[in-house]
């Protein structure tokens, strides 16, 4: 699910470096004094990286990609997404603003940063919901635990009658948390692989 999301993620770069080695080519820049005095292109706050080259800036989006915090760490993250999402459109802005180019891929630029944008938000999505649900399986887990104890301490009180009933809803108690962890492991087993993803 999220993996998936990456890869299409990483297929989306790989078209915007080709765009940005394009625009790099056409040295669209070159007669600009004011632009060729500045150190980098974009703001410090937006990019790391010092330079007058598209390209490297794509660069250090595909970087930020490859090294993005565990999921676990949901808050740098979702930060790190974000990130990735404002730098996508900031490069997406550059290309737009130079006319002539705006003008030869004026059909294909509104439709490229939507296609951006949902690969960005299909991540933030998919991540929120597989913790989402994994937060929600530990919280059936830990009722179920509770449950079967309640019961537990009731048997010890029980008659014949009451207990057979009783060993019968532990044992229908039991079914449900092992399906339950068996739904737990597959969700992490699902992180796990979105932790390969992002490591390739």
């Amino acid at each position: 699910m999220v993996s998936n999301a990456l890869d299409k993620l990483h297929q989306q770069l790989a078209r915007l470096g080709e765009q940005a080695q394009q625009f790099d080519n056409a040295k669209w820049f070159d007669k600009n004094r004011y632009i060729q005095a500045q150190p980098s292109l974009f703001d410090r706050t937006v990019f790391a990286t010092k330079s007058l080259l598209l390209c490297d800036y794509v660069d250090e989006i595909k970087a930020e990609v490859k090294y993005l915090p565990p999921m676990e760490k949901r808050h740098a993250y979702s930060f790190a997404v974000q990130r990735i999402a404002t730098q996508i459109e900031a490069i997406i802005k550059v290309l737009k603003s130079t006319p002539v180019w705006a003008k030869e891929n004026k059909n294909n630029f509104s439709k490229k940063s939507k296609v951006y944008r949902k690969a960005v938000q299909k991540i933030m999505q998919s991540s929120h919901e597989l913790y989402q649900e994994l937060s929600q399986n530990y919280e059936f887990e830990r009722r179920l635990q509770e449950m079967i104890e309640m019961r537990r301490e009731k048997l010890d009180k029980a008659n014949t009658d009451e207990a057979q009933k009783i060993n019968q809803e532990i044992l229908a108690l039991h079914a449900r948390l092992g399906r339950c962890r068996k739904a737990i492991s597959e969700t992490e087993v699902k992180i796990q692989q979105v932790e390969k993803q992002q490591n390739r």
